[in-house]
């Protein structure tokens, strides 16, 4: 096999696991190489007991060189781990900004004919519009789909409070556009995400409250009393028991437990 037949291979392997996930550990990596000869036993490496050692390092190389190429391009995703001139990815170790599970855009690049400083005027407009007593909720879903990218990069390269994201994008603090935004960042919709797993845990707390009913407050015994005489809508029933239960199972307040949750999240 030629040099350049082995670089165009090793170009569309490192293009096809960057658009997976920008910064494989080396267990993925491997699977990728033992992928790769066991599709085409034909790569195989002679005398080597994996069969693709070298093509595992050759993969790892190739994918830091195309990380530093989409670097120089301007691509943030890759652009916030360069914390100092000659650093490289494994230099970062554990402070790597990766995607997070579910997250599909974790930094995208900001939308064609703009910078930071074009959608930080846009950010500014879109405080204004949304301190208005009178919303343009339309107007407002636009802009903050438009400032997405540069909200993402604010989050996940410079990690503020809370109370900082607050002020600078009041907006996003808003049920509908915490719905908007978790589909921004996974292409999921939040809701049915949250039915799901309201659904896998339901039978597991209604278990635990039940265990321990007679230790809770009379609240907890007459939910579960209402919910044993219910003989229609039953999984409804379940799910709106195992939420109003919750709170009684923690010894705590549905306000101040919902406030707790902000706090922390």
């Amino acid at each position: 096999m030629t040099r350049d037949i082995k670089m165009d291979i090793l170009d569309k392997i490192a293009q096809a696991i960057f658009e997976a996930k920008a910064y494989p550990d080396q267990d993925q990596i491997e699977s990728v190489a033992s992928a790769l000869i066991s599709k085409h036993p034909c790569l195989r490496e002679p005398g080597s007991g994996t069969g693709h050692g070298e093509w595992k390092m050759s993969i790892k190389y190739k994918l830091g060189n195309y990380r530093n190429k989409l670097r120089q391009a301007g691509c943030n995703e890759v652009s916030i781990n360069w914390k100092r001139k000659g650093c490289t990815d494994e230099d970062a170790g554990p402070s790597l900004k990766r995607a997070k599970r579910g997250e599909i855009n974790h930094v995208p690049d900001h939308p064609e004919n703009h910078s930071d400083d074009s959608l930080e005027e846009e950010r500014m407009v879109l405080v204004e519009k949304s301190q208005k007593r009178f919303k343009n909720v339309q107007l407002i879903r636009q802009k903050m789909e438009l400032t997405f990218s540069l909200r993402r990069k604010e989050i996940v390269e410079m990690e503020p409070m809370v109370a900082e994201v607050m002020e600078r994008w009041p907006a996003l603090f808003t049920e509908a556009e915490i719905k908007e935004e978790f589909h921004r960042i996974t292409n999921r919709n939040l809701m049915d995400d949250f039915r799901a797993g309201l659904n896998q845990h339901t039978p597991r707390l209604l278990q635990l409250y039940q265990a321990r009913r007679t230790a809770f407050p009379p609240e907890m015994d007459q939910l579960l009393g209402r919910l044993d005489e219910e003989i229609s809508s039953i999984t409804l029933h379940r799910q709106t028991a195992a939420l109003k239960g919750l709170p009684l199972y923690l010894r705590d307040s549905d306000e101040k437990l919902f406030k707790n949750c902000l706090i922390k999240n």
